[in-house]
């Protein structure tokens, strides 16, 4: 099931005695942040919904100032609560590329049909994503997300089609 918001940063301290927040972007987009007027902030398990007054730049994070945070108190609230969009304001992704919230508990079999296990997670390693599979025990397998070696991708259906090199596990 595809997920309705997708997670965009955390907020991880105040900035300054205006409201403003730091945030740590989980985007290599970070100008993806001055196109939202709005985004969601989970306090509480709960989505509440913020206008962005502003954003600016600070090293590798992001300082978000909400309408209505007016000092650093109020700022304060808002740390460590993470920060959500809607799907239907995320960028269209260009063909063959896949939001990460999509690929994490799809089934991953090999060319054989045997069942690998699920995505748990997906990180970089600067040359190209990683995907982290996991199966009923726990055992891990990492793959590289190449064409050699990832053969199909089917969203709808949770399935991903890996063929294993030798040497992979």
């Amino acid at each position: 099931m595809k997920q309705e918001y997708f997670e965009i940063g955390q907020i991880v301290n105040t900035f300054g005695i205006k409201g403003l927040v730091k945030v740590k972007p989980f985007t290599d987009d970070l100008e993806r942040f001055e196109e939202l007027k709005s985004v969601f902030v989970v306090k509480n398990k709960e989505l509440v919904e913020m206008k962005i007054e502003e954003v600016k730049y600070h090293k590798n994070l992001v300082l978000i100032k909400f309408k209505g945070i007016e000092d650093m108190n109020m700022a304060e609230n808002l740390k460590g609560c993470y920060i959500k969009i809607n799907r239907k304001d995320a960028r269209t992704l260009p063909e063959d590329t896949y939001f990460i919230a999509d690929l994490i508990g799809a089934e991953v079999y090999d060319d054989n049909g045997n069942l690998l296990g699920r995505v748990d997670d997906i990180y970089n390693n600067k040359v190209h994503d990683i995907y982290v599979i996991k199966d009923d025990l726990g055992k891990q397998i990492l793959l590289p997300s190449t064409k050699e070696v990832i053969k199909d991708i089917d969203i709808d259906n949770d399935k991903i089609v890996v063929h294993l090199i030798n040497g992979l596990i």
